[in-house]
């Protein structure tokens, strides 16, 4: 198996069909797991949302990512750590966050293989939620208000009573640094977050099961 660099526009079939989130990300780096000329996973990187994450995390003058989507579609156990390993060393010099949702009874096992630093849970915060609307992610419920001035009260006029706002769930953060021996050195020394043992836990997968065309590779990997 092969990981290679593909385009938004191959990637988004599998974020938003297969994806549990069903929503996209920023999309900065996209890269794909081929097994032999059929795509089987996908992983992508883009800027986080978070201003406050992107400097608070090692500070000013150090760029900063996260991985946003990871899907795989695969018998192979190891094709996730594979593709998550491979497409690191294909980004440029950076730091690296991501998340393992514990709302969808995932610990992160995969940045564990692949040796990123685990950094705790992310702070507590609240969603939006709709009564019938659980699978969507808040911030989709929320983008039907995006510009009003009070976006709250706005819902609470489409919804009624069936909205309202709730615990998120807290999520597992992971870090990784990309760049040469030094700078991954100089990125660590940054750290702000404070370096903790690995999670354990039962951990499922979601139903990644919908089917769509995808582009074979015109040429043998």
């Amino acid at each position: 198996m092969n990981v290679l660099p593909i385009t938004t526009a191959e990637a988004k079939p599998w974020i938003m069909q297969k994806h549990y989130a069903r929503r996209m990300p920023c999309v900065q780096y996209a890269l794909g797991l081929y097994d032999k000329r059929v795509l089987v996973g996908i992983v992508t990187y883009g800027t986080p949302s978070s201003s406050p994450l992107r400097i608070g995390l090692c500070g000013e003058g150090v760029t900063v990512l996260e991985l946003n989507r990871l899907c795989i579609e695969h018998a192979n156990k190891n094709a996730a750590s594979m593709l998550v390993g491979r497409s690191l060393k294909q980004l440029p010099t950076c730091a690296v966050v991501s998340y393992a949702d514990t709302a969808q009874c995932h610990v992160g096992y995969v940045y564990q293989a692949t040796n990123w630093l685990y950094t705790g849970l992310s702070a507590k915060r609240t969603d939006w939620h709709v009564e019938g609307m659980e699978g969507l992610h808040g911030q989709t419920i929320a983008d039907k208000t995006r510009g009003m001035d009070n976006r709250a009260q706005a819902m609470r006029d489409i919804y009624g009573d069936a909205f309202s706002l709730v615990d998120r769930p807290r999520k597992h953060r992971y870090v990784y640094f990309c760049g040469t021996r030094k700078e991954r050195k100089a990125m660590r020394d940054s750290l702000r977050y404070e370096v903790k043992p690995y999670p354990k836990g039962e951990t499922r997968r979601y139903d990644a099961s919908a089917e769509f065309a995808t582009q074979p590779l015109l040429l043998e990997c």
